[in-house]
């Protein structure tokens, strides 16, 4: 019983501040402190809607140096939904070494399935009822 997986936020200020040495400490702490309870999956947010490209790059390097296991997109509380532009970008980065989890304004089968083709392991939604049925009806079984 207990927690399997954590999910935190980069910090953003320290990381727009260039203060990557910080943002890296604070997220080996989180994945140190959840390795010594049991948790087997860390999860950073990246909040890739305020990154450019070349941000996105480097935070999920730092994710990846740090010894989390998944880059993630977005909280989704800050209007910025999960894209295939940057779901590509995390993944050719991180090259298998750490999973990526869209996550962010999906809400339609066909927005899963293109993020799972740019490269997510995971999707993140609150709308898997309903895009489960959209699948199902693509492959004419609903």
């Amino acid at each position: 019983l207990g927690v399997s997986e954590v999910d935190m936020v980069m910090n953003i200020n320290a990381f727009k501040s260039r203060d990557f040495d910080y943002v890296k400490r604070d997220i080996v702490a989180v994945v140190e402190a959840a390795r010594k309870h049991g948790v087997r999956v860390v999860k950073v947010i990246i909040e890739t809607g305020l990154l450019s490209d070349e941000e996105k790059v480097k935070a999920t390097e730092l994710v990846i140096e740090a010894g989390a296991d998944y880059v993630k997109t977005c909280t989704g509380f800050l209007g910025s939904v999960a894209t295939v532009h940057d779901v590509s970008i995390l993944y050719k980065t991180s090259r298998g070494r750490v999973g990526v989890k869209a996550s962010g304004g999906i809400r339609h089968a066909l927005d899963a399935l293109a993020l799972i083709a740019a490269g997510a392991s995971r999707i993140g939604t609150s709308s898997g009822d309903k895009i489960i049925e959209e699948f199902l009806k693509l492959r004419g079984e609903y």
